[in-house]
């Protein structure tokens, strides 16, 4: 009896037992036969109960032995009871029931179609939708591609509107390398190999190739884990790799870096990476090759050099809008643009990471790619700079979306493997992968039938873009280019939608070199092209009477005059304007310049003189001096897609086989 007079549970279950094991073995002693199988099973249940009522590590275990082992038993099982027995079709995550069986539907060549009407709360906030035309157009018979490569690119790339997305060898087994591998040869669209290194999986199946680089600069580093200019020309070079991806972040981990110990490294990952197996491999949180956004562009300048001019991108979770506007400086400032910049969304990524940072850090992709879609319109780049989005895209009204919300072409990594045979069992990272897609164990991996699988990739690939192509053509479009942000609608509240067009805020060509508007004008104040991270001091924190930040200030209902958050004590920072006054310009501690014109195919390298030698010093005015407009004749439209303007609108209301199906392929790559 315990304290308060009740039964000890442990006590009583170790009683019960050893009765039960006394009473079983007399009787098989009498008996024989199959008692004793009876009587050894329930000795080793008391057995087990003394184990677990001495153990000190679980105490649920201390307190009820043997029947504690139930919890942990039901626990393991938890997913796939929660996966199959009770969610919904629609409310699933990360990816629910629907998506998953149009992925697996379209991978095997099968009906993807569904009846009855949509499950999903159309009232529900939060609910977006895409506008069809009452005159609806036929698809075009090929796909549309995009072409990458800026007016420096001397060997431009054309790519599908959906790719795939960076995973490396160590992460996927060989067999879904080479599956997915061979899936993009099929279909003609591009794999990008993940920071892991180009691998002999990557090679050989006729798939093009983007090369991502990491900041363990695997396959392209030295010994001390630095840079190789050598080893990355060796590569680059391939006739196979068409474009070079600097991986500065990734969503599933912004801002978090790896290792991987000795004790993990076997052979082909240690050929892979090209790193010894008796010592940690180190994958730093930042780039060991620059530090600053002004590195950053001429390190892509070395890579354009070393590649032959072949396509150079940077990939990264968008953090601060600070750091994404100094990008934007040093661009201008050294010359130098990116062929295309892929924007990870921080509710992406095929790597396992710490819940804090898969749920808390990083920018969401709508967010992520509509800041940087302004950024580069608003500084005059966006003509110029391809845009990729990645993150959760697997159908294609995804596709649709992300292309209206600014993106030129879309990665999918998630929604690929599970053309693989995945089954969202979430075991990435345990080397325990069921269905051997995300593992490094033999036994595992055999699963996957590589011709198989190779199929099944192609046939997802091609329906799903054939799909995005559909849902355009009952919007009434040809090409992508015709989408526009009054096309895609969010249900505000339960009696109004709104579309994107009048739900944000969408800059114009070179506003923000001419006059920034409110809500960005202290970040650009800030942003500096020789710092990351926002460095300037925050002075609303220690001030008498202190002023809302400009980012919280409605555009067009500022008071004239009005002081931007910054400094209007200190009278360090800039001073909004009358909207009616249009002479008067901000003031600004930027040195990009007003601009007006830029020819058309004229690079940033060939426009306004020579670009200063990092050892250059910058030229004084002398006193009296008129400054010259480096930038003179950029042209208002210049990188501005007409239709992703302000607008305000508020409405109330076997083997797998290929398919074939239409002659309509996806265009080859290159």
């Amino acid at each position: 009896m315990g304290h308060d007079g009740r039964v000890n549970n442990r006590l009583l279950i170790v009683a019960t037992l050893s009765l039960a094991a006394l009473v079983v073995v007399l009787v098989a002693a009498i008996g024989g036969g199959a008692w004793w199988v009876l009587a050894v099973l329930l000795v080793a249940l008391l057995v087990l109960a003394v184990w677990d009522m001495t153990q000190k590590r679980h105490a649920i275990l201390r307190n009820y032995p043997v029947l504690g082992h139930m919890r942990y038993l039901l626990e393991s099982i938890r997913p796939e009871i929660q996966q199959y027995f009770i969610e919904r079709n629609f409310d699933g995550k990360p990816f629910d029931r629907d998506t998953r069986s149009i992925v697996y539907a379209r991978a095997k060549g099968l009906d993807s179609h569904k009846a009855f009407g949509t499950e999903r709360d159309t009232s529900e906030i939060g609910y977006e939708f895409l506008l069809h035309s009452t005159a609806p157009v036929n698809p075009p018979e090929e796909p549309p591609t995009v072409r990458i490569g800026g007016p420096d690119c001397r060997r431009p790339v054309d790519i599908s509107l959906m790719n795939i997305s960076s995973m490396s060898f160590g992460s996927l087994s060989a067999n879904a390398v080479i599956a997915m591998n061979k899936g993009a040869g099929l279909g003609g669209f591009i794999h990008e190999t993940g920071e892991g290194g180009l691998t002999k999986y990557h090679r050989g199946n006729g798939a093009d190739l983007f090369w991502e680089i990491g900041s363990g600069y695997f396959g392209c580093r030295n010994e001390d884990g630095t840079f190789s200019p050598e080893k990355f020309a060796e590569k680059a070079l391939l006739p196979e790799v068409k474009g070079i991806t600097i991986k500065i972040s990734q969503g599933a981990k912004p801002g978090l870096g790896g290792m991987l110990p000795k004790e993990k490294i076997s052979p082909e990952i240690a050929e892979a990476r090209e790193i010894p197996m008796d010592k940690d491999c180190l994958s730093p949180a930042s780039h060991s090759a620059f530090r600053t956004p002004r590195e950053m562009v001429r390190f892509i300048e070395q890579l354009r050099e070393l590649s032959d001019g072949k396509p150079i991108g940077i990939k990264f979770c968008v953090g601060s809008r600070v750091d994404v506007l100094a990008m934007t400086k040093a661009i201008w400032e050294e010359r130098i643009a990116p062929d295309f910049i892929i924007v990870d969304g921080s509710e992406g990524g095929t790597g396992a990471a710490p819940l804090e940072y898969s749920d808390r850090v990083g920018t969401p992709l709508t967010e992520g790619l509509m800041l940087v879609h302004n950024a580069l319109v608003g500084t005059g780049l966006r003509h110029m700079i391809k845009l990729g989005a990645a993150g959760k895209v697997a159908t294609g009204s995804d596709i649709v979306k992300r292309l209206i919300q600014g993106a030129d072409f879309t990665m999918s990594a998630r929604a690929m493997m599970m053309a693989t045979g995945c089954i969202q069992a979430q075991k990435c990272h345990t080397n325990e992968c069921p269905v051997g897609v995300a593992t490094q164990d033999p036994r595992l991996m055999r699963a996957i039938d590589v011709e198989d699988k190779g199929n099944r990739v192609f046939n997802y690939h091609r329906l799903t873009v054939r799909e995005a192509v559909q849902i355009m053509a009952s919007m009434g479009l040809t090409h992508p280019s015709q989408l526009n942000t009054r096309m895609l609608r969010r249900r505000v509240d339960h009696l109004s939608t709104r579309s994107y067009a009048s739900i944000y805020h969408w800059l114009r060509t070179d506003e923000l070199l001419n006059d920034p508007p409110a809500g960005w004008a202290m970040d650009w104040e800030e942003a500096d092209a020789d710092h990351f991270g926002e460095h300037a001091r925050v002075d609303y924190l220690t001030e008498r009477d202190p002023q809302w930040r400009s980012e919280l200030l409605i555009p067009g209902r500022e008071a004239a005059g009005a002081p931007v958050q910054g400094s209007p004590v200190s009278g360090t920072g800039s001073t909004l304007v009358d909207a009616r006054r249009t002479e008067s310009v901000p003031l600004t501690t930027s040195p990009m310049p007003r601009v007006s014109s830029l020819g058309e195919g004229e690079s940033l390298s060939s426009h306004g003189g020579r670009r200063r030698a990092p050892q250059d010093p910058a030229p004084a005015a002398t006193a009296g001096e008129t400054p010259t407009d480096e930038n003179e004749g950029l042209p208002a439209e210049a990188g501005e897609r007409p239709e992703r303007q302000d607008g305000e609108e508020v409405t109330q209301r076997g083997t797998t086989g290929r398919v074939e199906g239409e002659h309509r392929g996806e265009g080859r790559v290159g």
